[in-house]
């Protein structure tokens, strides 16, 4: 599947060529341990064949190749070292172009879309030849998609193709120029997947604008109970879609009963609706700090893949009764299919455990409402499934498709990702079989007031500290410990279950507490400091702590990351002191 998405350190990764003829003229273009080889070579196959060849140094470097047509990243993430993504991309040296080249009409392009027939793509009025590449690829199937057409719209999916070094190594594939009449007609054809994202608020984080990911900064997150959803976290794969409530179905398959059809309309008017307040966290929050211990794949969040809001709509155990389910079916997961798609039309996926989806205790909604409007099209409208005490990647946006199975989802994002390993698991070494998709998040908490780096005035004499605190699978957080001297010794905060006017709020039942709790600790400015190292950790009801640092849980995808938060600031002498001092 499409995992180029998730994969930063991939945007240095360059197209590589192999060539099945005897090299002439090579050029070596070496650094460190590692060669890379350019060559010419004769054409052959009954196709043009212009510019030089590019031959690698390697056979490991086949690896390199995936995902940078259709996407198909997870082959070359299982088998590249960030540093060899590096040195490929700063050490490489575009070849000018000597000669002039031929005109191909788009329907000469297309007739070549087979092995048999070479394999050629266009881009920006360009004709390129890749047909070895296809040829090594181990994903090849999925780069046939663009053969015989354009590359924009699979390159449109993820703006990391843009960059100089890879369109510099793509013009090593030229073989020819696109008619001026064709370029014409592709130009107008083609569009750009996001353009029609809706407007985002200026106050959020971006960590990727295509697909769109952003947070909110830390100090807005612990202001109110319910994050508004204007500043609700954003995690996209793929293009947000427009959807015709009008016209919108929800497909139920995988029942005794048959497959069945729910429009918008339906599922508010024959269900109850049930109202929820859940924390959603992505799974890859606070991996920025994984970061710092040794780079990872994925994009870099801070600590604000985190927010909560109330959901409302239709509980998912109703409409699976209504729609034939009964106790003893064999399945054993529930798949969701969203309406968002990539250029190959492959969709977003998810699945759950059954027994979840169907618990009374569960609380799974097929969600229309977020925070009491419906829902914005950055999450999920018309209908999204909200999973209580679930990682977010389970919480399938624009739902378009239910089914129950013996299996879990077949998705890239179920099979290949939102997996935790050990520390000692590289790319060369990951087997993503071996380890459980993620489901129930470990315990979390973190400090978002006062600001790493931040300053502190002596003369306040005292110092508010702020912060989240969460669990997943329905555990109540119910203590917060916070150190202001680097862990020596602890205060515990205050938490807040709920919006501070409303009073203190009810306990949640038991094993569904499903949001978050706020918490704050006002404390004596420790005498002396001029630096603070400031902690926090959580306990949930099930006496379930963080862990003390990130080393430890380090893992290659950045996910889980769960250690006690720091936080360093100054603190300051106030100005009229020290002028009064100078006198």
């Amino acid at each position: 599947m499409l995992s180029l998405r998730h994969c930063q350190g991939l945007t240095r990764v360059s197209l590589l060529r192999t060539h099945r003829q005897a090299a002439v003229s090579p050029l070596l273009v070496c650094g460190r341990s590692q060669c890379t080889r350019w060559s010419s070579g004769d054409g052959s196959g009954g196709h043009h064949d212009s510019g030089p060849r590019y031959r690698p140094h390697s056979p490991g470097w086949s690896h390199v190749i995936a995902g940078l047509l259709a996407g198909t990243g997870a082959v070359l993430v299982y088998r590249l070292h960030r540093s060899q993504v590096e040195q490929a991309a700063t050490n490489i040296h575009p070849i000018r172009e000597a000669h002039s080249f031929p005109i191909y009409t788009q329907e000469e392009v297309t007739k070549h879309r087979t092995l048999a027939d070479g394999v050629w793509v266009t881009y920006k009025g360009g004709v390129y030849d890749i047909t070895d590449f296809v040829a090594m690829h181990p994903g090849g199937n999925k780069i046939m998609l663009a053969a015989g057409g354009a590359l924009e719209p699979f390159w449109a999916l993820y703006a990391v193709h843009g960059q100089d070094h890879v369109l510099e190594i793509l013009s090593e594939y030229k073989v020819g120029e696109l008619s001026p009449e064709d370029c014409k007609q592709q130009e107008a054809s083609l569009s750009d997947p996001y353009s029609s994202d809706p407007p985002r608020h200026p106050a959020l984080r971006v960590n990727s604008q295509k697909p769109f990911n952003a947070e909110p900064p830390p100090e807005l997150l612990s202001d109110s109970f319910i994050t508004p959803s204007a500043i609700f976290f954003k995690r996209n794969h793929l293009p947000v879609p427009k959807v015709d409530p009008e016209t919108y179905q929800l497909e139920i398959e995988g029942l005794p009963g048959g497959p069945v059809s729910l429009s918008l309309a339906e599922l508010k008017s024959r269900f109850p609706k049930h109202t929820v307040t859940a924390t959603l966290q992505c799974a890859g929050n606070r991996r920025s700090e994984m970061n710092q211990v040794k780079q990872v794949k994925g994009l870099n969040w801070g600590i604000g893949a985190i927010s909560n809001a109330t959901w409302s709509g239709a509980r998912l155990r109703d409409v699976l009764i209504a729609a034939g389910y009964t106790p003893g079916t064999v399945a054993q997961h529930v798949q969701f299919e969203g309406l968002d798609r990539d250029v190959t039309g492959t969709t977003y996926g998810a699945s759950i455990p059954l027994r979840k989806a169907v618990s009374e205790d569960g609380d799974v909604l097929l969600a229309y409402e977020m925070n009491g409007e419906e829902l914005p099209a950055d999450h999920g409208f018309p209908v999204r499934v909200v999973v209580p005490g679930t990682v977010g990647a389970r919480n399938v946006k624009w739902l378009g498709k239910i089914a129950l199975s013996q299996e879990e989802s077949s998705s890239h994002w179920q099979q290949n990702d939102y997996k935790g390993f050990s520390p000692c698991t590289d790319w060369d070494t990951v087997d993503f079989k071996s380890a459980p998709a993620i489901q129930e998040l470990p315990v979390q908490s973190a400090i978002t007031q006062p600001a790493e780096g931040s300053a502190v005035d002596r003369s306040a004499g005292e110092l508010t500290v702020k912060g989240y605190a969460w669990s997943g699978g329905g555990r109540e957080v119910v203590r917060v410990d916070v150190s202001l001297d680097g862990g020596r010794t602890w205060q515990v905060a205050q938490l807040q279950g709920g919006d501070k006017q409303e009073g203190p709020a009810e306990a949640p039942p038991l094993g569904r507490a499903w949001a978050w709790k706020l918490w704050e600790l006002t404390a004596p400015l420790p005498e002396g400091a001029q630096e603070l190292e400031i902690m926090c950790k959580a306990v949930d009801n099930s006496y379930n702590m963080q862990p003390d640092s990130v080393a430890p849980i380090w893992n290659l995808r950045g996910v889980l990351s769960n250690a006690w938060h720091r936080v360093t600031v100054r603190v300051e002498e106030e100005e009229e002191e020290e002028e009064e001092e100078k006198y």
